[in-house]
């Protein structure tokens, strides 16, 4: 399954360049992960066409990381060829891509800044991933 995270232009703060560089190196031996910088929502929406698309948003669903993980199994097992993830530009995502969702997902109940969530999202991609693989570094919730 490849992963597509699509993002509204490329992340300016230096660490979560550093961060998204460091989990994508991290997620090669599991996973095909690319991250995607569109101009605007309208291309981004071109560009995951026939993908199943997962808007984030804070008012999407709060999946713990175990449920996340059985999610991300499911899309596996259903042979979905082509995941995206939609992160919004700082003005987080228009009313019109809401419809076009095949699941609106909420890292957390605050409203996180784009790049910050982007770097959230890897990390748990690569979390979700290890937990996949029977590797310990996903610590599981008590």
């Amino acid at each position: 399954m490849k992963v597509e995270v699509f993002t509204i232009g490329k992340p300016r703060l230096r660490f979560v360049r550093e961060g998204v560089d460091e989990y994508t190196k991290r997620l090669r031996r599991y996973a095909k992960i690319s991250l995607v910088a569109v101009g605007d929502e309208s291309a981004m929406l071109r560009q995951s066409q026939g993908a199943f698309r997962i808007v984030l948003d804070e008012r999407g669903d709060l999946p713990t990381t175990e449920a996340f993980a059985q999610r991300y199994r499911s899309w596996m097992n259903d042979g979905k060829k082509r995941v995206a993830f939609l992160i919004g530009g700082a003005e987080g995502h228009s009313d019109a891509i809401f419809p076009l969702a095949d699941w609106v997902l909420a890292l957390s109940r605050f409203t996180l800044q784009h790049e910050l969530a982007l770097l959230v999202l890897f990390e748990q991609l690569y979390r979700v991933q290890t937990l996949l693989a029977g590797h310990p570094y996903h610590r599981p919730s008590r």
